[in-house]
């Protein structure tokens, strides 16, 4: 083991003695290292002006960077709550109106308006009769008391027409009570109750269609 310290040759990458000034294989003239040591950069010295504008400018660096992170933040909420509220449904999906489906006239059918149907004709009534249920017969004057109750009917000819909207009532209040009789069979009877006693008596009429007969009931003690 040699104890002169040896060097590589920078061109070549032999090795010699460092007493060489040349590399004996190239030739290369030997590059002595230098021993000087770099100045510091006046920015690193505490007290100096570069120092100074060096920790102002590292501080607006961290003020702008800041800045900048914030901005990002706001317009991040901005597009989130912008979002919702465009939201159609809730979930953050932007609605967007539904496309028009554009339909020529041809296609379209043709609705016919339903017909008007034909008024029903108003039954022709020949003749109408007050009759006493019991016996069937007709009856153009009655007795009764205060009290007692009789049951009477209308015929009508012809026979076909229905008695549900005959009309029943007294020429004057206060002195018989008309009470319709409801039934299978039973349209157009009533039951005639004496309230209050007349001399004169009161007039009871029906009425069907515009044809009306009347009937003369007394009312006695």
């Amino acid at each position: 083991m040699s104890i002169i310290p040896e060097v590589k040759c920078h061109r070549c990458g032999a090795s010699y003695s460092i007493l060489r000034s040349r590399c004996p294989v190239c030739g290369t003239r030997r590059v002595s290292q230098s021993s000087r040591t770099p100045d510091t950069t006046p920015g690193t010295v505490r007290g100096t002006e570069a120092y100074e504008r060096a920790n102002v400018n590292t501080r607006w660096q961290m003020i702008f960077c800041l800045i900048l992170v914030v901005a990002v933040i706001l317009a991040v909420i901005v597009m989130v709550s912008t979002g919702l509220t465009d939201s159609g449904t809730g979930t953050g999906m932007v609605s967007r109106p539904t496309p028009t489906l554009y339909v020529p006239a041809s296609a379209v059918p043709t609705v016919e308006p339903a017909p008007t149907p034909a008024p029903t004709p108003t039954p022709a009534v020949q003749s109408i009769e007050i009759r006493y249920t019991s016996d069937s017969k007709k009856r153009d004057d009655v007795s009764m008391a205060v009290g007692e109750q009789g049951e009477f009917n209308v015929y009508v000819t012809p026979t076909t027409i229905n008695l549900k909207d005959v009309e029943w009532y007294a020429g004057e209040e206060g002195y018989v009570k008309i009470t319709p009789v409801s039934g299978e069979g039973k349209e157009g009877h009533v039951i005639l109750e004496g309230i209050a006693p007349t001399t004169l008596g009161v007039n009871v009429y029906a009425r069907l269609y515009g044809v009306e007969v009347k009937m003369l009931v007394r009312v006695h003690n």
